[in-house]
């Protein structure tokens, strides 16, 4: 087995040959990749189930139609993201001149995946890689031991063996990869280990894109269906039993809020999984026993008080949909984030408590604002910072690859899916082709100089409108 200087190397050799470059190679590995997910949606569904207990309808929606939906949408446009930018402001001094912006690839990057969404989180990120013509190395994540072989397996079959390669391994095997040079890396996680990917980064000044976290706030204020709340509510926080980085995190309403919001919870949950969640085929389980007892440790020292749930097996990693309330701002559940079905329920009293409450903390990688009243879900965006923003719903925004996903401050930095990851993967590059013409105008900023030719030039490259009959943009 090749070592991972060799493979690097063998990658770094590709790159320069220009292969990864023409828009019809990387269309054809688009293909082969949008192939591999559709010809083995089975094996992707049985892997997902034996790692994470995921349900097939949760496997296909946030595993296998989202890496399908960002190959679609990246495949066709991609001709059209590949097209160098004219729309260049320019001044008199380069009005003759061809002024444009190319994107061009980076070269060999390093993806990181995590184990929440252990195809979808290393995929994606590898739908925008190819797109912008890079070579790519996959560390999936090692915890999810079933689809980090499928994808080692996979991926060579698929996909050019001299352009993109997965490397297997541990922690350990991590650190050691990361010492090498990349061009970029991409890394899904926690918060720890980004900062440890950055220290390794520096020394070769890679760039770097950090899909993090944080704690999400669900914010419900003033007039609301509350059944329709509960049900959003409910689906976006248990879904893949609440391991989303995206996952309402807790929830902030008033006590009369909650009062009404307990018993529809109560009710949703018991339709979604019957009497005994646990005995239910839609509820997953906590990825491993370690993390599993973190959750039940966080619970064990909270002071809340659980109205709902509260059951778990440590055998088979089970924690119930869980509920508390009589939550306060120094509780363990309030400390870092949750990862788990376990819904802490803050009470403020006014929305201007609420929102210096979520500007109190870090911002999150995402915050949803539930509430039939416009002016409520207007007013918590425009006085807020969040790496996305729903309002009447959960998770749901990061599936539409339109939008740009990714976090802010100690969420991460930088953004994925559909054009923002073929932007985030490419280098755009400003070009200037000069021309022979106006001369006139060029040669005042020849010595000797002189206040004449200096006035005359500050008139030429001015960007003021109409200085000179034309705009800023030709």
């Amino acid at each position: 087995m090749a070592s991972q200087s060799e493979v690097i190397d063998r990658l770094r050799a590709t790159f320069r040959s220009g292969v990864t470059f023409p828009e019809q190679f990387r269309m054809t590995q688009l293909q082969n990749l949008l192939s591999l997910v559709e010809e083995n949606e089975q094996l992707i569904q049985d892997a997902l189930h034996k790692d994470l207990h995921k349900p097939k309808f949760e496997s296909v929606l946030s595993e296998i139609q989202i890496t399908l939906n960002d190959l679609y949408f990246a495949m066709e446009n991609l001709r059209t993201w590949m097209q160098p930018e004219y729309n260049i402001g320019k001044n008199l001094a380069t009005r003759m001149d061809d002024c444009f912006i190319r994107r061009e690839p980076l070269g060999v990057v390093l993806i990181i995946g995590a184990w929440n969404y252990p195809l979808h989180l290393i995929l994606l990120p590898l739908v925008a890689a190819i797109a912008a013509g890079n070579c790519a190395i996959l560390k999936p994540s090692e915890i999810c031991q079933a689809t980090e072989q499928l994808l080692a397996e996979l991926i060579p079959k698929y996909l050019s063996q001299d352009c993109y390669a997965v490397l297997c391994g541990g922690a350990e095997d991590t650190k050691s990869l990361l010492k090498n040079k990349f061009d970029h890396i991409f890394y899904t996680g926690s918060q720890v280990v980004a900062r440890s990917i950055l220290l390794a980064a520096a020394p070769h000044l890679t760039p770097v894109t950090l899909e993090l976290g944080g704690k999400s706030p669900c914010f419900i204020y003033g007039h609301i269906d509350i059944q329709k709340a509960a049900k959003r509510l409910c689906w976006s926080k248990f879904f893949n039993t609440g391991q989303s980085c995206v996952a309402p995190d807790y929830v902030l309403c008033t006590a009369q809020t909650r009062d009404a919001l307990l018993p529809a919870l109560r009710e949703t949950l018991r339709t979604f999984y019957g009497p005994d969640p646990g005995a239910s085929l839609d509820m997953g389980r906590i990825v491993t026993p370690r993390h599993w007892r973190r959750l039940m440790d966080m619970l064990e020292k909270s002071k809340g008080k659980v109205v709902i749930g509260g059951g778990s097996r440590e055998e088979d990693r089970y924690i119930a949909p869980t509920v508390l309330v009589d939550v306060q701002e120094s509780d363990a559940l309030m400390q870092e984030e949750i990862f788990g079905p376990i819904l802490p329920i803050l009470t403020i009293e006014s929305l201007e408590e609420g929102i210096d409450y979520i500007n109190r903390q870090e911002k999150p990688l995402a915050l949803y604002v539930f509430s039939d009243e416009t002016s409520v879900v207007t007013t918590v965006l425009n006085n807020t910072s969040s790496g996305g923003f729903c309002g009447n719903d959960g998770i749901v925004h990061m599936a539409l690859p339109g939008l740009p996903f990714g976090g802010v401050g100690a969420s991460g930095m930088g953004s994925y899916h559909g054009r923002w990851g073929f932007e985030t993967f490419s280098h755009r590059r400003g070009c200037m082709n000069r021309s022979w013409l106006l001369e006139r105008v060029n040669v005042l900023r020849y010595p000797p100089y002189s206040d004449y030719n200096l006035g005359w030039l500050r008139w030429a490259t001015t960007f003021k409108k109409n200085s000179w009959g034309g705009c800023s943009v030709m």
